[in-house]
């Protein structure tokens, strides 16, 4: 395994994307704990600032789809050096692939993938010319599972987990490392009114706890709960029809049925914030 120089949290500087709320807003507490200087980026600045003053932080507009955003944030972010950068910025609409309105596919590619992308290319430069630093993508045990109802959401999680995967080998031997941690469903906003079990809900805190453990491993993917990785990885080498017959005992297909209220409510709050 390739050893990655040390990095004390204490007085360093983080920088996390969707920070207000939800895994942002936890991660950002984890960090605060350690020492660490959050900075939390978010669409919401009035939520981001609220939160910021809670935990101590710097609160900052960001639209992670801009690049010319997140360099803003970044550079303001950033007053020095940046040590962590945490892609945690994401949306999951639901509903059929030939359903789901072209905008709201884009939107989800652009946020999921794209705004990885732009955080990324923004902030290696610096940890490269410095030799050290650590990202962390927040992608979803969707980047490894597929799962009817969350096509394009899949799609954009794949790419990310493909993502970091390249970039991490890429740069392992620069001092800079690249974890993904790749939740279950989480208990969000973001999944509100979905039934995906027996896929276990978990706590934002638990992949906050996450995060900041990859800062010590450098562990290439965290999933949460680990067994529901190990389950992910077993899915991908049985044949098709045992899988199936077992993803149909647990009617894996949810995601496709009529929206609950909470999932109208999610989807209602994203065409607002699209001016839509």
């Amino acid at each position: 395994m390739t050893r990655y120089p040390p990095l004390d949290l204490r007085g360093a500087t983080v920088a996390i994307t969707g920070g207000a709320q939800g895994i942002g807003r936890a991660t950002a507490a984890a960090f605060a704990s350690q020492g660490a200087r959050v900075a939390i980026g978010d669409l919401d600045l009035a939520l981001a600032k609220k939160t910021a003053a809670e935990l101590g932080g710097t609160a900052h507009h960001l639209d992670v789809r801009d690049q010319d955003s997140f360099r803003a944030f970044l550079a303001e972010a950033a007053d020095g050096e940046l040590a962590v950068l945490v892609n945690n910025a994401g949306v999951m609409p639901n509903g059929g692939f030939l359903d789901l309105d072209e905008r709201v596919n884009r939107l989800m590619v652009e946020v999921n993938l794209f705004g990885v992308v732009h955080g990324m290319r923004l902030a290696l430069p610096g940890m490269l010319a410095r030799g050290r630093g650590h990202i962390v993508n927040i992608a979803s045990l969707a980047g490894k599972f597929p799962v009817p109802g969350l096509a394009m959401y899949n799609a954009s999680k794949f790419a990310v987990v493909g993502l970091s995967a390249a970039t991490r080998r890429e740069y392992a031997s620069r001092g800079v490392s690249i974890s993904t941690v790749l939740p279950s469903a989480v208990d969000t906003a973001l999944s509100s009114g979905l039934d995906m079990k027996p896929i276990p809900k978990v706590t934002p805190e638990a992949i906050a706890a996450a995060v900041l453990r990859s800062v010590r491993t450098r562990r290439a993917e965290i999933a949460v709960p680990r067994y529901v990785g190990a389950l992910a990885a077993a899915a991908s080498i049985t044949p098709e029809p045992v899988l199936n017959a077992i993803r149909g005992l647990f009617r894996d297909d949810r995601a496709l049925r009529p929206d609950s209220p909470d999932r109208v409510a999610y989807r209602a709050r994203l065409n607002e914030r699209e001016g839509r």
